[in-house]
């Protein structure tokens, strides 16, 4: 039963929240979550997951949730320091990576000409190579560790975005606005800054939050692989790679839970994405 023969009477009748509302929550709690991980993480004493060899391979129970590793640590609270470093990690180099394609990308679209070329040329590059093969080799060129795939990280993700912001600019720049601004006497960097900015804005955010889970993804992946922070270091890349050994022989929860907390970090970076690009598109506001 329809009124007018448009909207269901059903749909009109039930009580709640809207769409927007839904969206804010589901932003709110994923951001809470991830924020309370990372600040956990980051002030997490040392002495709750040491080495304690009297304590080995005890399966998941009430006194150790994650059970503990071969040589008896919590895998618990290791788990939930190895991801806050992932995070940490990924959020540095998707904030440095993402400031990079925001500049390079209203450079090229703004003065044009060689720069413009250069700038695609730069990024056919990058998106010509294997994503992993090219993660690897600047981090072993950088001697690994933090700072070894935090560049690598950052140097990696920006040519998405950078095309993405290039063709949000190159859609505005004949604009009349722009070209009142520009007879005016208004400086090329002025137009940029009081126009091409504010333009992008909400593309650049919702690209922002999208290279997280990118981002931690691929600094796992490096540490699993043995390019990324070193094995005794609390991180889930070394955490999965040391219970590959000894998952064939029955010890299922050294990756299952590393596995699992990973995995739900990153759903719910994309949850945020997500949202976020429909609480930013203007079409959003009519649900």
């Amino acid at each position: 039963m329809y009124d007018n023969k448009l909207t269901p009477v059903g749909k009109l009748r039930l009580p709640g929240i809207n769409i927007r509302t839904r969206m804010l929550i589901l932003i709110f709690i994923s951001a809470i979550y991830l924020f309370g991980i990372l600040i956990w993480g980051f002030y997490m004493e040392e002495s709750l997951y040491e080495v304690s060899y009297t304590h080995k391979f005890i399966p998941p129970g009430l006194e150790h949730p994650f059970g503990t590793d071969f040589m008896g640590r919590d895998m618990f609270y290791r788990s939930i320091k190895g991801l806050s470093t992932s995070l940490v990690i990924g959020v540095l180099a998707s904030a440095v990576s993402s400031i990079l394609a925001l500049l390079l990308g209203i450079a090229a679209a703004t003065i044009g000409g060689k720069f413009d070329q250069f700038v695609n040329w730069c990024v056919d590059c990058c998106m010509g190579l294997p994503h992993l093969v090219l993660l690897v080799l600047i981090s072993f060129m950088l001697d690994r560790g933090v700072k070894g795939v935090a560049i690598a990280v950052a140097l990696t993700h920006w040519p998405e975005l950078t095309r993405i912001v290039r063709a949000e600019v190159l859609q505005i720049r004949s604009s009349q606005y722009v070209q009142l601004s520009y007879k005016a006497g208004k400086s090329k960097f002025w137009v940029a800054k009081e126009h091409m900015v504010p333009h992008v804005l909400p593309t650049y955010l919702i690209g922002l939050v999208l290279l997280f889970p990118h981002a931690i993804m691929h600094e796992a992946a490096l540490t699993f692989l043995g390019f990324g922070l070193p094995a005794e270091s609390p991180a889930i890349g070394a955490i999965l790679s040391e219970a590959m050994v000894h998952i064939a022989t029955g010890k299922w929860w050294l990756a299952l839970f590393p596995g699992l907390l990973l995995l739900i970090a990153v759903i719910l970076f994309d949850v945020i994405g997500e949202n976020l690009k429909k609480l930013l598109n203007p079409n959003s506001g009519n649900e």
